[in-house]
């Protein structure tokens, strides 16, 4: 970009910067928190089409009046507010896509000591978390990406027009972006025009990201579309399996924590399997398996518990199989609960029931 331009570019914005403060101070003096900028101008990779990202955070609901969308010299810019929740709470958590736009802003204008010692706050916050070593809290964040990933994945294949697969598809990279950054317990510092540039210099990045990325980009047909948001999604998951094996610490089975759940595990699931392989009833039997799986499947990622695979051997064919596979599984999970000295609360008389529980302790 030739100086002039350059030099006229910044003058314009300073004149829409400082129109916006005066504003700020003249109509909204208890409304508008503080004014920040962020975005290309604050880190420099801007061109002559480039907007004005400024942050302008409301105090009040009054404040949005601030806002206003307006086009000048062939450029649109968007002055929009920014309320301290959920907005700037979600970045201070890291559980937003937009972290740069606390961590890296430029403090314009400020309209009472206290809205900058709150963005201090909220940032520190944020910074705390991004100093954390790479484990179960950023993993978390990116199986929320990852699930939303899936979903697009799934409107993917729901839809035969061209159009649409290729929305779900983007969804499937937005989302895989996400995660990947969540991943590396970092956040994006320069927007989207960067973002392959920023991911090549992570550490944990999955397998051919780039290469289905741009395939994505590049998909003609739906099939491409799919096929490449697909690799995209498989290659994403199974790092992200990797990296909860390798860095998260698993739980394990303990007096306290298994306390209750084979006697839940009897009430919501045993006897539903029984009845409904007895019965032959084959959607019955289904569902109970369904749920029994489910609790499992919960125990062993909470408390350490031994992984079933119940759904494995669902036979509706062979239903009285299915029951002995459960009852198998039952026994398995009994004696863990005995290893850790759980007796289970097991009773032939009321009286004996009403004696245990009225001594009120566990």
């Amino acid at each position: 970009m030739e100086e002039n331009v350059k030099t006229a570019l910044l003058a314009k914005n300073q004149k829409i910067i400082d129109m916006v403060i005066e504003r700020a101070k003249r109509d909204f003096p208890d409304d508008i928190g503080l004014i920040g900028l962020t975005g290309s101008f604050s880190h420099g990779d801007y061109h002559e089409h480039s907007d004005l990202d400024l942050i302008i955070v409301n105090v009040t609901e009054r404040g949005w009046e601030i806002s206003y969308g307006f086009i000048l010299d062939d450029v649109g810019y968007d002055i929009y507010c920014t309320p301290w929740e959920p907005r700037l709470v979600s970045q201070s958590k890291l559980e937003s896509p937009m972290v740069s736009c606390l961590l890296d802003m430029e403090i314009l204008y400020v309209a009472k000591p206290e809205y900058m010692d709150k963005l201090k706050a909220y940032r520190q916050t944020a910074l705390d978390e991004l100093a954390k070593p790479i484990g179960k809290p950023c993993l978390d964040r990116a199986s929320k990406y990852i699930s939303q990933a899936k979903q697009e994945y799934t409107n993917a294949l729901l839809t035969e027009e061209i159009g649409s697969v290729r929305f779900a598809a983007g969804g499937v990279l937005y989302n895989a972006v996400n995660a990947v950054v969540s991943m590396n317990n970092t956040y994006i510092k320069r927007g989207v025009r960067r973002y392959l540039e920023e991911l090549r210099g992570y550490t944990y990045v999955p397998k051919d990201f780039e290469k289905n990325y741009m395939a994505v980009i590049d998909g003609k047909t739906v099939d491409e579309l799919r096929r490449a948001a697909f690799d995209l999604l498989k290659n994403l998951d199974k790092l992200h399996g990797e990296m909860i094996e390798k860095l998260v610490e698993k739980p394990t089975p303990t007096y306290e924590n298994l306390w209750g759940t084979y006697e839940e595990l009897w009430c919501n699931c045993r006897n539903k399997i029984i009845r409904s392989t007895d019965l032959a009833d084959k959607n019955y039997a289904f569902q109970a398996a369904l749920g029994a799986q489910g609790f499992l499947d919960e125990m062993t990622a909470d408390r350490g518990t031994p992984k079933f695979n119940l759904m494995r051997d669902f036979n509706s064919d062979d239903l009285q199989a299915f029951k002995a596979v459960f009852l198998r599984a039952m026994d398995v999970y009994l004696s863990k609960y005995i290893q850790v000295g759980r007796k289970v609360e097991k009773f032939d008389r009321f009286e004996d029931l009403y004696f245990e529980y009225m001594k009120k302790h566990h």
